[in-house]
Parts: C-alpha cells; structure tokens; sequence
C-alpha cells in the first residue's frame, strides 16, 4: 500500500490536539503515524529530495493547512494547540478530513489563492488549464509564503537580544556594516534618544544608518514614526531604518513619506528579506530544470 497523501494527515493530526493542550510537533509525528497504521517501511520512505521523512513532511504540511484554515493555532515555537473551530469540526465526528473540507473557511481561500464560487473571476490558473510551468511557480510561491510565516513566528519568539543580532546580521548580508564583528560592535550600544543602533552605509563607513528594531505587539502607528524621526534628527542623521515584528499603520506610512529619510520594514517585509539574503534559513533541496536548447538543433 502507498503512503496515504497528506489530506489522510488532516484528521489525525487534529485529533491529537483534540485535549486542548499545547502539542509539540516532535512528539505529534508518531502519534499520527500510529493512527494512520504506518508500517516501519512507511515511516523509513524518504522524499525525493532524501532530506526528510515522507510522513514528517505529510504531517507538517496537514498542520499548516489546518492552522490556514484556523481550525488549530500556533502556541509558540514548534507547538500548536486546537482553535475552537477545531473542536467544532471534532464534534461532528468526521471520517476524514480533505483540503476541499477546508475551502469552507475563507483563510485558508486565501491562503491556496482560490476563489469561492460566486465571488468574481479567479486570480489564478484553474489546475486542468495549467501548465507544468504554471504548477511549478505557484508552488514555489506556496512554499516561499509558508517559510516566511514560520520565520515570522521564530523571530516574535525570540529574545530580544537575538532580534538585534539578527537585524545586525541581516544588514550586513545585504551589503551594510562591513562585517558582522563591525556591526556588532555598533547595535545595540547607542541605546539613546530613541536609536538601538549604527550601522555603516558602507564598508568604509563614509556614512552611517540609524536603526530602531522592536517586537511590537500590534501596528506602529504615527507617533512612533514621529519620535524615531525626531531621533535622527537629534543626531543630525539622514537615514535611518524602523524594523518591527508587525505592521505599520496607514497613517504611520504617510508620516515617514512626508518626512523623509525613513525607511519603514514591516515582519512581513522582514521575513521576504530574510529569504532573499540566506538570513535563517537554509537550501532544503534544489530542483534543476532543464528545457531544450532549439538553437543546438537549429544548428546548419
């Protein structure tokens, strides 16, 4: 028998929640593989890539489905507990849970780039009409927006020490500060009117940015934005970066267009950073594809 498909994942894996208590998702791999019968050889199946365990990944993947469609939530750094959309889903008693199940909830819509029926053209390509090319990117872009969430959710569950260094080592990867040791030296140590750190502009240090990184717990919002400003402009400084774990609000956006020199860093934008530049994360696998080269075959 194959390896059941990753929608046989859901139910289970919600189900091991089903006590209301924080699951860890070590411990929730062979919970799941029990209720699913897995076999020794099931559980030894490697993907492709030969980088992890068919079943881990099967089951990390119903997770996050199931944590899109907001039937469980995360509680801290690879935990999760059930919503009390999950328990209601229990408390039907369902056979099996499936992906088609979840499109009930509009996040996890949102989440796949579906569109519900009735609700205006779609967005994407329907899969019968897609090409290999089409499924390729889509996918790509799935995993890249799962992998900026889980970086999202490390990052706000970090000490805030460890958030320092990672905004130092973030801009050094992309070009600033010279070195990290350069850097380092610069974070952190200001720590007045209203600056958590200095970095280079360049390598020389012909210039320097001006830094304030905070975990807020909800959106920045104007007067933030004013008082980060009026900071710089105590050190008589032209640039300067504001970085959050959250968002900004409308109104602080507009407040840093009018006046200038600040550059405004939301988590998400933070997170899109952090996979551009290899920051936190690291090349699972990689997939060469390859196309016909015509002009070799056009050849007189």
């Amino acid at each position: 028998m194959p390896l059941p498909d990753f929608q046989a994942f859901l139910l289970p894996v919600l189900q091991y929640a089903a006590d209301g208590q924080e699951k860890n998702l070590r411990e929730m791999y062979d919970d799941v593989a029990a209720a699913l019968q897995l076999t020794d050889e099931d559980r030894r199946q490697l993907l492709p890539s030969r980088k992890q365990l068919t079943y881990h990944n099967r089951a990390g993947w119903a997770k996050t489905y199931l944590l899109k469609a907001g039937l469980v939530e995360n509680a801290g750094r690879g935990r999760y507990r059930i919503t009390e959309t999950g328990r209601q889903v229990l408390a039907q008693r369902p056979e099996r849970l499936t992906r088609r199940d979840l499109m009930r909830y509009g996040d996890f819509v949102a989440f796949v780039g579906a569109v519900p029926p009735d609700s205006g053209p779609p967005e994407t390509i329907p899969a019968e009409e897609a090409t290999p090319d089409d499924t390729l990117e889509r996918l790509h872009q799935t995993l890249r927006d799962q992998l900026a969430q889980d970086l999202l959710e490390a990052v706000r569950s970090a000490a805030p020490a460890f958030f320092e260094q990672l905004v130092v080592d973030l801009l050094v990867a992309m070009g600033y500060g010279g070195t990290v040791r350069d850097a380092g030296r610069a974070i952190g140590r200001s720590g007045d009117g209203g600056i958590d750190g200095i970095i280079k502009q360049d390598r020389l240090g012909l210039e320097n940015i001006y830094v304030q990184a905070k975990r807020w717990s909800g959106n920045v919002g104007s007067p933030e934005v004013r008082n980060f400003a009026g900071s710089l402009q105590y050190h008589k400084a032209t640039r300067g970066v504001l970085i959050t774990t959250s968002d900004f609000s409308q109104g602080a956006r507009e407040t840093a267009r009018h006046l200038g020199g600040t550059l405004l860093v939301s988590g998400e934008e933070l997170a899109q950073l952090m996979i551009d530049h290899g920051v936190g994360v690291t090349t699972a696998v990689v997939y060469e594809v390859k196309r016909l080269d015509r002009d070799y075959f056009e050849r007189d």
